[in-house]
């Protein structure tokens, strides 16, 4: 079940719902607006020409950071990862799902290609996985409204939350964006 904005208000007042900062003008009736942090990865072309799932990535992005003077510029069919300025957390009895903005996706952007999802116990500046469908450039400004999140409740609260031990949790409580840890999948220790 997604939460109403009178749930949603309870939630954080309980402290079930982080958001850091938080302003209540940007509760929505069934979701909260989240904007664009500084913080962004893009793919270092000159030094790769192919991804490989099962290598760690430890080059694969270069780092970029704005300011408030200069937007990121996301090109017609590039790839690129970003931030939310919120910090953002549930407790073991909710999830949470990053949804775009309906006048962006109007634009051609889009916020995240699968992973919208916040889990359970975690509590992290989520990162967006951002994509330019359209045919024009598009510019991102820090602090802009990119997205919206809404909430939902678990059917109980689960026993080991996002980052408990034994859950090889990736992104705990990430504060930058974090290019991929797919290759840990591959090197686990057999047992």
């Amino acid at each position: 079940m997604i939460l109403s904005d009178r749930d949603i208000k309870k939630e954080i007042k309980a402290g079930n719902i982080s958001l850091k900062p938080y302003k209540p003008e940007c509760v929505q009736p069934a979701s909260v607006d989240i904007h664009l942090d500084k913080h962004f990865l893009v793919f270092d072309t000159s030094k790769h020409f192919v991804i490989d799932p099962k290598a760690p990535v430890q080059d694969l992005m270069k780092p970029v950071v704005i300011s408030e003077k200069e937007p990121f510029i996301l090109h017609p069919q590039e790839f690129a990862l970003g931030l939310i300025l919120e910090e953002t957390g549930v407790s073991d009895k909710l999830v949470g799902r990053l949804e775009g903005k309906s006048s962006l996706g109007r634009l051609g952007l889009i916020i995240h290609t699968t992973a919208g999802y916040l889990d359970p116990g975690n509590k992290l500046k989520m990162t967006l996985e951002l994509y330019n469908a359209g045919r024009l450039p598009i510019k991102l400004y820090y602090k802009m409204a990119i997205g919206q999140i809404a909430f939902e409740y678990l059917s109980s609260p689960c026993e080991r939350p996002y980052g408990s031990k034994g859950l090889n949790s990736k992104y705990y409580g990430d504060q930058k964006p974090v290019a991929s840890k797919m290759s840990l999948n591959f090197n686990k220790k057999k047992k």
